[in-house]
């Protein structure tokens, strides 16, 4: 049976820029970082919390991905934070552009989104 999320693997045009956007913007560790010549590619082991979480890969000319219309498969990544106005705080003054808060009909909880260097959808869910 499931006990839960392993890692999120999300694939990148710039490693350079994901990187530091994953790492200074977001606040996630570096746990291991690998080149493989044989596939061009980098692969970025990145902590949240001192949990494993993500994957950050490089590979040479990635298709663009389709988020609008959105596409089937991986909607967003949801992370959770304390406060969400520190947390757009922060990501303003990271000149990271943010959606404008709303409130979850179903939870009454506040959150919003930003897209990654690439675009793909983030959102910050306030605990």
């Amino acid at each position: 049976m499931i006990k839960g999320v392993h890692h999120i693997a999300v694939i990148c045009s710039n490693y350079d820029v994901s990187r530091h956007f994953y790492t200074e913007v977001l606040g996630f560790t570096v746990i291991a970082e690998t080149y493989r010549e044989e596939r061009q590619s980098h692969k970025l082991d990145l902590a949240l919390n001192g949990h494993y979480l993500l994957e950050l890969f490089s590979f040479p000319s990635p298709p663009a991905r389709t988020s609008n219309p959105e596409a089937t498969g991986l909607r967003h990544i949801a992370f959770t934070v304390e406060t969400i106005e520190k947390m757009r705080e922060h990501l303003h003054a990271k000149n990271i552009i943010t959606q404008t808060i709303r409130i979850d009909a179903f939870t009454g909880k506040k959150f919003f989104f930003i897209e990654d260097p690439d675009g793909l959808p983030i959102e910050f869910y306030e605990s």
